[in-house]
Parts: structure tokens; C-alpha cells; sequence
């Protein structure tokens, strides 16, 4: 299952550019992420009470396209594959005139809270990604 999570470009997200500063990006596919934890049932307290806590090892993303202040954008998360204790989710964030201004795959781990080691992906979790593996 995908989600799609509307956004508004702001002018404190505007570099001396004039564009979107690249690290905002990120902090628009980490709200894409958790629009799209939560729209699967699986708010952070839920998954701390279950005993795992998930945590980003790895982004690759791809700027496409300049964004500007008072663009509409919808970043669109969706599951792609998971493995032993990781996942990997597939984000993409587009103009309102449907065209890619980024893409990125991010990996995460499914880490014990307690311990701080990494841990199986849960079912409650797995459940959600094709059957393919990493």
C-alpha cells in the first residue's frame, strides 16, 4: 500500500538559490515515511510497545527537478522490499504538474530499543512489503 502526503513548498525552505535547500528534501521524505507508518497502523508508540524501533541506514535519492516557494508537492511512499531486519521503502516526490522533482530508496533496520542491536522484522511490519526479499 502506497500513501501520498501533500505538501506546500515554504520560504524558510528556500536557499540562497532560490530553490529548495537539498537537505529539506530529506525532511519531506521523513514526513512521507511517517504519513505513511501511520497510515499502515504503526505509529512510533505502537512499534515501542511491540519492542522494536525502526531507524534509517541508508538514502538514495535523486534530484530531478528545482522545487520553488509555493509549489505543491506529493511525496509518495510505498513498500518495495524487506529482508531479515531491513526494509526498504521507494519515495518519490512530485510537482502538481505530476513531474518527478526527486526519488530516493531509503533502507531501514528494525532495531531492539533495549539493546540497540538490530532485530527480525515483525509480521506487523513484513506484512506490508511484495514477497520478494532482499
Amino acid at each position: 500500500m502506497k500513501t501520498e502526503l501533500q505538501l506546500i513548498v515554504r520560504p524558510t525552505e528556500i536557499d540562497v538559490n532560490g530553490h529548495v535547500n537539498n537537505a529539506k528534501y530529506l525532511e519531506y521524505l521523513e514526513w512521507g515515511r511517517e504519513e505513511w507508518y501511520e497510515a499502515m497502523g504503526l505509529p512510533y508508540n505502537k512499534l515501542l510497545q511491540e519492542g522494536f524501533q525502526t531507524v534509517t541506514v541508508n538514502i538514495n535519492i535523486n534530484y530531478r527537478k528545482e522545487c520553488v516557494q509555493n509549489d505543491r508537492l506529493t511525496v509518495i511512499t510505498e513498500p518495495e522490499k524487506a529482508g531479515n531486519s531491513s526494509y526498504v521503502l521507494k519515495q518519490t516526490i512530485m510537482n502538481e504538474t505530476n513531474v518527478v522533482c526527486a526519488d530516493a530508496v531509503v533502507t531501514s533496520v528494525t532495531m531492539d530499543p533495549s539493546s540497540r542491536k538490530s532485530k527480525p522484522l515483525p509480521e506487523m511490519l513484513r506484512k506490508f512489503f511484495p514477497a520478494n526479499q532482499l
